[in-house]
């Protein structure tokens, strides 16, 4: 039989050329189909995405001078403490000249400022020497042309809640005399001078906005840009006047924040960590502890404290993120089935994020918000979220959440607890500087942001492109 073979092949050499053309043709279509089903019958939706396609992302640093970060942070050291923290005998808050100078000063415990401080963690995980960096997405680049962003190493929450700590909330409004405005003016003023914002008129920078108010004077100015910010709750202007007189805030037009280019971050978690393994029987049904009127916003939050005070099993908590404050929140969300989450000034907090970390399932009043890393998880695994028309209703809420049987709380804490760490800046460091943890806050903003490059580029390229003189109405500065 293997003389017959041979012979047939000596005989007709083109049909065996043909034949393992066709054969390896076939082959190489199988292959691309099993890739192609496996593809499609894979989970498009998991609940943490890593993408392990995604190599990293070049990030440039801009060179601002040290003033405009650390700095500040020697600055805040030496001063007064913060005038809007209340006094606390039992409890007494460190003074900021406590802590020692250094190349990299810690930042401050003060809860009004911690819980914005995504600015210093992401400051902290790009200054680290390379060789401690293996586990960071952003891969630091030392020329403008590598880079796909450039990183604005702008403090602006503390150079904004400096100012407010200082007594001048008054005054912040205003530009004369407003050392915050100041900053942001220095700020602009150099970058605007560099070719790299000349080349992409700003739409490839990076900067940290998670305080509401941070650069407050310069929005219009950066609103092409790429915005790291808690939610768009923040972006109000007190411009307009009611029929009866008062004033009302009114949103900004979006033309300078959207989900298409922004990345909503989460806020710092204020309290610590409970595991899943350390869980016990809680007692009460739904706590809230915070305050009841709020500055601007928060209605809902007062009709729906009036609705659910009286209730049995329900906690009310005024309360005030001082250190005692922070005891009760701590004992109040690991004894709860459920924490409310309302909106106020804004309409996310960090006690969204006090409550993953407490393993306290959320319950979100809102008809419109947003959330980090969406896209990444699910949040509805995990979270109640309910509409306002619903909340609002007698006895509706309270009766909806006990509803939830132990093994539906059960289920929403474990998968809870796989998503604690994704909302952690803290690396353990008390400079902020060395390894991010690589399933860690850092790495999924920088991984957000990755997935604004190709449209950044885009935009820029066609912007290149217009003829000289070209008008075009702005309806949207999403890219």
């Amino acid at each position: 039989m293997l003389a017959k073979i041979t012979t047939m092949a000596v005989a007709k050499p083109l049909c065996s050329v043909s034949c393992l053309l066709l054969s390896s043709s076939l082959v190489s279509v199988v292959s691309l189909l099993f890739l192609f089903s496996n593809s499609l019958t894979s989970d498009p939706n998991p609940r943490i995405s890593h993408d392990t396609s995604q190599t990293g992302i070049n990030v440039f640093v801009a060179e601002l001078p040290r003033s405009l970060n650390y700095g500040l942070l020697d600055k805040y050291w030496s001063s007064s403490p913060d005038s809007r923290i209340p006094s606390d005998p039992d409890h007494p808050t460190p003074k900021p000249n406590s802590a020692k100078p250094g190349k990299y000063p810690p930042y401050p415990e003060n809860p009004l400022i911690k819980q914005y401080s995504a600015e210093y963690w992401i400051m902290g995980d790009l200054e680290t020497p390379p060789k401690k960096r293996t586990g960071s997405f952003a891969k630091r680049v030392f020329s403008e042309s590598e880079a796909d962003v450039v990183f604005v190493p702008f403090f602006a929450t503390l150079s904004a809640e400096m100012e407010l700590g200082n007594g001048k909330g008054t005054s912040f409004r205003k530009k004369s005399g407003n050392l915050d405005y100041q900053r942001q003016r220095q700020v602009l003023d150099f970058l605007k001078k560099t070719q790299a914002w000349k080349r992409s008129g700003g739409r490839d920078h990076v900067f940290v906005l998670t305080d509401p108010v941070a650069m407050w004077h310069v929005r219009e100015e950066i609103a092409l840009s790429i915005l790291l910010v808690v939610d768009f709750g923040g972006w109000f202007r007190q411009d307009s006047k009611s029929f009866n007189g008062s004033s009302f805030p009114e949103r900004i037009e979006h033309t300078q924040v959207s989900v298409i280019k922004d990345v909503i971050v989460p806020y710092t978690h204020l309290l610590p960590r409970l595991d899943l393994s350390q869980n016990q029987r809680r007692h009460s049904l739904l706590y809230f502890k915070g305050a009841k009127h709020r500055h601007r916003g928060g209605l809902i939050r007062e009709k729906l404290w009036d609705l659910l005070v009286d209730e049995h099993d329900i906690v009310m908590e005024e309360g005030f993120p001082n250190a005692t404050g922070k005891e009760q929140s701590i004992r109040g969300m690991r004894n709860s089935e459920f924490c409310l989450h309302p909106a106020g000034d804004t309409p996310t907090s960090c006690r969204l994020f006090d409550a993953i970390q407490s393993l306290c399932i959320p319950v979100i009043v809102s008809d419109n918000i947003e959330l980090p890393f969406e896209g990444m998880i699910d949040y509805s695994e995990f979270t109640v979220f309910v509409s306002v028309s619903d909340a609002l209703r007698p006895k509706w809420l309270a009766n909806h959440l006990r509803k939830f049987s132990e093994r539906d709380k059960e289920t929403f804490r474990s998968r809870m607890a796989k998503v604690q760490s994704v909302f952690v800046y803290h690396n353990g460091k008390p400079d902020g500087i060395g390894p991010v943890q690589p399933d860690g806050a850092v790495n999924h903003i920088w991984k957000k942001v990755h997935q604004k490059v190709p449209m950044v580029k885009e935009a820029v390229i066609r912007e290149r492109r217009k003829p000289a003189g070209t008008s075009v109405p702005v309806r949207c500065q999403c890219i």
